[in-house]
């Protein structure tokens, strides 16, 4: 075939293309057999390889689709011809499109939108078309030439997306951009626009981005689509896009503030995001949503945030909580915002645990249970708020911890005390009360709850070991005296106290528990040690054998012990050492208890008594009669102490002094009243009320 037959048969073939082309891009029908001539037509074209000498190859009818032995007839792609056929398409479609962009110059607004929406769509559907028939030429002598190092041929779609590109979006972008920028900004305004108007740019606007790797067609894929780099939606829309967000919502930030208060604002904030986010999910690319929302968060939250702080402040005394949680919930959106947040809301906490404690400090003072209920009151209504406002976010529950801790540990009760040990002591105290028997505090089913809240406090509480020694006295008081509520509420006590600060921290008080369960045990021994040794004279008692190193006990100053209990100690003590050899007895007589009897009355009565009491009042068995210092002299008392004793039984009226009179009993009579001279007698008078802490009367 010679040159001009090559020129005839590319003239015949392109006049019968071009006309298909025409009908495609002006969107009239096409029957599926004239798309099937089209392709043909290509194909019979790109398959001639007559010009390089071989012999004519055969070829396909109109209408028909390569296939069969047909197949088998196609050479490599080295036989392959297109480029004048490639060419001509590509100047075709420059041609129409100068054609048709001249009519948009001049327009704008929605106009230059539908005009530029309606033509994308038509040229984009009408280039897939034409994609799909020149399948043959892509396959073969595009992907010949890309291989061949030339990187200027597309495949047919590609190709006329980029001159698209240059024909048509260059000379109208700018209009377009700004068409669609109008449009949202008067949706934000709140008028209804149409947003398919700028969906359809900004679907333009992403596929326009191609890349030269990824409009090559695979000799894998009977068609490759083209993998958008987003670079001309980045730089001709979400640009201007952002610069042009940041400029209403500069101006709409001034204006709203002046009008309205900072938590309106915070609702307009809050519904502004809403609103962007929408924006993208219904017409922008999604890669937008992070630079938008980032970009009014600046605006809108970061450049606002001195006054969002003040009305942190002005929410937190109106105890606002859900207004509260929607200002964190959108200062959070700024990186490090919150740590400004989280001082308000420490200091703020601090400040209402100083008033209230402050206000409570003159009777607090010496309440454990008012002080104690004032600081769980603090903490309670914090800690809620901390929940409900700031999601108990890890950084605010710090923020209560830290407030509460400085509160405690200083406020107008400790001031007052002049040490920071009032806390813990106070705290101990207030233990000491809801254990132990008769405690009006708390019913029994919430007393685990009281526990509960005991511990909240305590872990804030700075000098545990102040607490650890209080908590210590109270509890020996609790166990030796008899006083516990119950063992178990005990036990659940140390069981939290353990857990909070380790088995060191409780173990010497749980070995006051263990030395009271080893002393009943051993003074069923001690009773069977009796009987079986016969002795009839020892005294009904109960004693408590306690490890010197666990208990907050100091052994008491020497005196003589009646003859009516000698006997019974020796017997004790001698059972004692036999069975622990090497071991020292030491009587806490301080903390002793008994039984007397009065014989000389009618009726007759059984006094509870201390073991100091019980030797004043056992003296009378030798004499009606004595002078303080003879009493003194035979007990060997100190005699600090026996003036104590002896003002707590003459307040009593179990014994009188002629020395004092009726009136000086009944006001506040003190030890230093007592002279050492001044004669004491039993008393056979009972019929006045006997309710004094130190011994309690029944009749027998």
């Amino acid at each position: 075939m010679t040159q001009g037959d090559r020129s005839l048969n590319l003239n015949d073939v392109w006049m019968k293309v071009s006309e298909g082309i025409g009908n495609i891009y002006r969107i009239q029908e096409m029957s599926p057999a004239a798309y099937m001539d089209l392709y043909s037509h290509v194909y019979n074209y790109c398959t001639n390889t007559a010009s390089q000498g071989s012999s004519p190859k055969a070829t396909i009818k109109p209408g028909q689709k390569p296939g069969g032995n047909n197949r088998q007839n196609i050479h490599d792609g080295a036989n392959i011809v297109g480029g004048e056929l490639y060419n001509k398409l590509k100047n075709y479609l420059k041609a129409y499109l100068e054609k048709i962009c001249e009519k948009g110059l001049d327009l704008e607004g929605e106009g230059v939108l539908r005009f530029y929406t309606t033509n994308w769509e038509h040229y984009r559907f009408s280039s897939k078309v034409t994609n799909g028939f020149c399948h043959y030429l892509n396959r073969h002598w595009v992907r010949r030439e890309y291989d061949s190092g030339r990187r200027d041929v597309y495949e047919i779609f590609t190709m006329a997306m980029e001159i698209w590109q240059l024909v048509f979006f260059q000379p109208l972008n700018r209009q377009v951009t700004l068409a669609c920028l109008q449009l949202i900004k008067a949706e934000r305004q709140n008028e209804v626009i149409n947003t398919r108007l700028i969906s359809g740019v900004i679907q333009s606007y992403v596929e326009l981005g191609f890349t030269e790797n990824s409009s090559v067609p695979s000799s894998s894929s009977s068609h490759q689509i083209t993998s958008p780099t987003l670079a001309v939606y980045k730089d001709y829309f979400e640009m201007p896009f952002l610069q042009d967000t940041e400029q209403f919502y500069r101006l709409e930030a001034a204006t709203f503030l002046v009008h309205n208060s900072v938590t309106e604002y915070l609702k307009k904030v809050a519904q502004r995001l809403d609103e962007e986010v929408h924006r993208v999910q219904s017409y922008l690319h999604p890669s937008t949503l992070a630079a938008l929302i980032k970009k009014v968060e600046e605006v809108l939250i970061r450049d606002q945030l001195e006054a969002i702080y003040a009305e942190a402040k002005a929410l937190l005394h109106a105890e606002k909580h859900s207004d509260l949680a929607l200002l964190f919930k959108l200062v959070s959106r700024v990186p490090n915002a919150t740590v400004e947040l989280k001082k308000i809301v420490e200091e703020h906490v601090r400040q209402m645990g100083i008033d209230a404690i402050e206000r409570a400090s003159g009777s607090a003072l010496n309440d454990p249970k008012l002080y104690v209920e004032t600081i769980l009151e603090i903490h309670t209504k914090f800690f809620k708020l901390v929940q409900d406002a700031f999601s108990s976010e890890q950084g605010f529950t710090a923020a209560l911890d830290k407030a509460c801790g400085k509160f405690i540990n200083n406020n107008a009760v400790t001031a007052a005390a002049g040490n920071t040990t009032k806390s813990p002591e106070l705290l101990a105290r207030y233990c000491d009360a809801l254990l132990r028997k008769g405690s009006k505090a708390v019913e029994e089913t919430d007393l685990e709850e009281k526990f509960n809240q005991i511990m909240v406090v305590f872990n804030y509480v700075e000098d545990k070991d102040v607490f650890q020694k209080f908590y210590g006295k109270m509890l020996a008081k609790r166990l030796v005296g008899q006083l516990s509520a119950s063992d178990d509420y005990e036990e659940s006590m140390i069981s939290k106290l353990k857990q909070a600060c380790g088995f060191e921290y409780t173990s010497k008080l749980q070995r006051m528990f263990q030395d009271i369960g080893v002393s009943k045990n051993l003074i069923d021994q001690y009773r069977t040690y009796c009987e079986k040794n016969r002795l009839d004279d020892i005294v009904d008692f109960s004693v408590m054998v306690l490890s010197s190193n666990s208990w907050p006990f100091s052994a008491p100053p020497n005196f003589v012990l009646p003859i009516e209990l000698k006997r019974t100690f020796e017997s004790f003590t001698k059972f004692y050492t036999q069975q622990h050899n090497g071991r020292k007895l030491t009587w806490l007589h301080q903390h002793s208890k008994g039984d007397v009897q009065t014989l000389y009355t009618k009726p007759k009565y059984i006094l509870h008594v201390s073991t100091y009491q019980m030797v004043v009042l056992l003296l009378f068995n030798k004499l009606s009669s004595w002078t303080v210092e003879q009493m003194q002299d035979e007990t060997q008392i100190k005699v600090d102490l026996f003036l104590q004793v002896l003002c707590g039984l003459l307040k009593s009226k179990l014994i009188t002094c002629s020395e004092i009179n009726d009136d000086e009993l009944d006001e506040d009579l003190k030890e230093t009243d007592i002279k050492m001279n001044y004669n004491i007698q039993i008393s056979d008078d009972f019929k006045r009320s006997v309710y004094f802490a130190n011994h309690s009367v029944r009749r027998f």
